[in-house]
């Protein structure tokens, strides 16, 4: 049999009757849906039944590696998990790095699929001759390092040591912004889908394959990943981390834009991560602050410079790669404290947890980040969660009676720590936040609703649409709402897809600022492409910051057609996108989700527009832009659903 880059079957698993088996999944299926998401997208619309509780035995958890994992590809070393969100609603997905992605595969499959609630705590176990449930009652109640740490070495034979994904306590007690966990601490943090998996008494997945994953053309593979690694090893010498303020202030003084080439911003991840966004991003309005209602001024050089990028490297104790990459932007640094090291904090956890709150103490934001990584719970939801209830306790909807005596006061890291502290415990107060700011409003009635930032009740990312009117679209019109990992107007820049597919915009060298606020269609054809290609990326299992580095120079359609034999132009591979789009779109649709309601709250469209800062007078345009956004898709205008037709199609497989 001739290697194809995929497995070609999935494991499904019933935790209600202990059922374990096999599908094989046909050729066709690939060549249609690709693998990762795409794969994921096929299997939940076919099989979680219509208005299927989120937390009850219908829901489906999908684990997913990408069709490029294992290869010879670089960058290709993230996975998927999927399945309805307790969040939202409707389709939910959370990605993560590491090194389980590969463990998937090396197992057999190309997809692990969960469905029913098991009696009592369980932990799947699968490798190359067993696969079976096993009780977790010893392991119920650890966090996710303990369990891992436990797990892996109980599990593991002489010489290997099997990948684990976990839940943590937040996971277990169904809080909606738990997430899963790997390799200690690395988190698939959004969608709510550790509440899924606690909700099912599934503490872990455990894998210890040993099977060969290999490509149809392996000269192909290592010429193409080759010619990559040049591009990404290419580091010229940079300024130092509390100097990097400065790039942000002039980007946002400058009346014109010089076009964004991914290759800087690769040079930024090499030498600091994404924590070299630390001061960039406020200074030139790409940040949101206290609770989206701040802005540059509120949160300036002086107030960033705590967390400049090299407060962080500065404490770095080793790098580290995911699975396939030769960038390796990930860290473990030392901290003062309970726990004496951590993963290096990403940008979206020094924002969420710092500027969102008005907290300058970066001690508190480390320490933080490993409570939340062990707890199993997103940061971005958590730092918006204490945002929100730092506003209403300043605007007197809520007092110390309510907080437990607690006094939210913007940037008391003290307070902000105990807070978060009683979330992940679900004491007092912090049940009220514990599981996200909609139910939060829900809790603590109409008067706190004025100050929930959400979209589609997922709490966004911490990329300001007033900023990047891209944001704005893809957090208000994704199937998946509030996510920064699906397209902007920057990203569009950076991927310069205009040089290997043929028809679609370019962008010239440089433009007028206000022009991206302007040029509506333009705005919506982008977003639709955006969206396509990170569908590709997410059906691929390819990391994001790679695609950064520009489709001429990550090849991702060549590695496909290297990797399974297909011959699929660049073009021919964004249709396929388009498909898998639409389906997820259809889930939602088919459980009750009005696309047209999940549009970003006013405050982050500049309604009412900011009157200093960075985005002072930006407001976005955002209902014309849905409409024509969804009309690249073949969607209707007024409703973003897709058609009668397109349902039939996915109804059909």
């Amino acid at each position: 049999m001739m290697s194809k880059g995929y497995m070609g079957k999935v494991l499904h698993v019933d935790l209600t009757t202990g059922e374990i088996r096999d599908e094989a999944v046909p050729d066709s299926v690939y060549e249609k849906y690709l693998g990762g998401m795409g794969l994921g997208a096929y299997m939940l619309y076919k099989e979680i039944p219509e208005g299927a509780d989120p937390l009850g035995p219908d829901n489906i958890l999908g684990f997913l590696p990408g069709l490029l994992t294992g290869t010879g590809s670089l960058f290709t070393g993230r996975w998927m998990v999927v399945g309805k969100s307790p969040l939202t609603g409707g389709w939910g997905d959370a990605n993560c790095g590491g090194t389980f992605s590969p463990a998937i595969k090396r197992c057999g499959y190309d997809g692990i699929f969960v469905k029913g609630i098991s009696e009592k705590p369980v932990y799947l176990y699968v490798d190359d001759r067993v696969r079976e449930l096993r009780d977790a009652s010893g392991v119920w109640g650890m966090d996710t390092v303990e369990t891992e740490a436990y797990l892996s070495k109980k599990s593991g034979e002489k010489g290997k040591k099997p990948k684990v994904a976990c839940i943590g306590p937040a996971g277990e007690s169904v809080s909606l912004i738990s997430g899963i966990s790997t390799d200690n601490g690395r988190m698939a943090a959004r969608s709510g889908l550790g509440a899924v998996m606690g909700a099912k008494r599934l503490k872990a997945v455990v894998l210890a394959g040993s099977k060969q994953i290999a490509a149809r053309n392996p000269e192909e593979m290592k010429a193409l990943s080759q010619k990559c690694n040049r591009w990404v090893q290419f580091q010229p010498p940079l300024v130092k981390g509390p100097l990097t303020w400065i790039l942000g202030a002039l980007m946002r003084i400058m009346p014109t834009v010089l076009t964004m080439d991914g290759m800087l911003y690769k040079i930024l991840l090499k030498k600091w991560g994404t924590v070299s966004m630390n001061q960039i991003s406020p200074e030139m309005g790409d940040a949101p602050i206290k609770n989206w209602k701040g802005s540059s001024k509120d949160w300036g050089a002086k107030k960033s410079l705590s967390s400049n990028p090299d407060v962080f490297t500065g404490c770095e104790k080793v790098k580290y790669h995911c699975y396939s990459c030769p960038l390796g932007c990930g860290g473990i640094c030392t901290i003062e404290g309970k726990y004496g090291e951590t993963h290096k904090p990403e940008y979206e956890t020094v924002l969420s947890l710092g500027g969102l709150c008005m907290n300058e103490d970066v001690e508190s934001i480390f320490y933080l980040n490993e409570l939340l990584n062990r707890a199993g719970m997103d940061t971005i939801s958590a730092g918006h969660a204490v945002a929100f209830a730092m506003e209403c306790y300043e605007k007197g909807v809520i007092t110390n009676s309510d907080t437990d005596g607690l006094g939210l006061t913007w940037g008391n890291s003290d307070v902000i720590v105990t807070l978060v502290e009683r979330m992940v415990k679900r004491e007092g107060f912090g049940h009220v936040l514990a599981d996200g700011v909609k139910q939060a409003v829900e809790r603590l009635g109409k008067k706190s609703e004025p100050y929930a930032v959400l979209a589609g009740g997922q709490e966004p990312a911490m990329h300001d649409s007033r900023n990047d009117p891209g944001f704005a679209l893809h957090y208000s019109v994704e199937p998946t709402p509030g996510r920064h990992t699906l397209g902007s107007h920057l990203y569009y820049e950076m991927y310069q897809l205009w040089k290997v597919v043929k028809g679609i915009p370019k962008i010239p060298p440089m433009y007028w600022k206000g022009s991206k606020y302007k040029n509506i269609e333009k705005n919506a054809e982008i977003g639709a492409i955006n969206s396509k290609y990170m569908t590709i990326i997410n059906a691929a299992g390819v990391c994001m910051f790679g695609a950064f580095i520009g489709a001429r120079r990550i090849r991702i359609f060549d590695w496909m057609n290297a990797a399974t034999g297909w011959e699929f132009t660049p073009e021919q591979y964004l249709e396929k996108a388009s498909d898998i789009h639409t389906l997820k779109q259809s889930f939602n649709v088919k459980h009750g989700i009005e696309p047209k309601e999940i549009k970003i709250s006013e405050r982050a469209l500049g309604r009412p527009v900011q009157t200093e800062g960075a985005n002072k007078g930006r407001s976005i345009e955002i209902e014309e832009m849905m409409r024509r956004y969804w009309e690249q898709f073949g969607w209707d205008g007024e409703t973003g659903k897709p058609t009668v037709e397109q349902m039939k199609i996915n109804a059909a497989g």
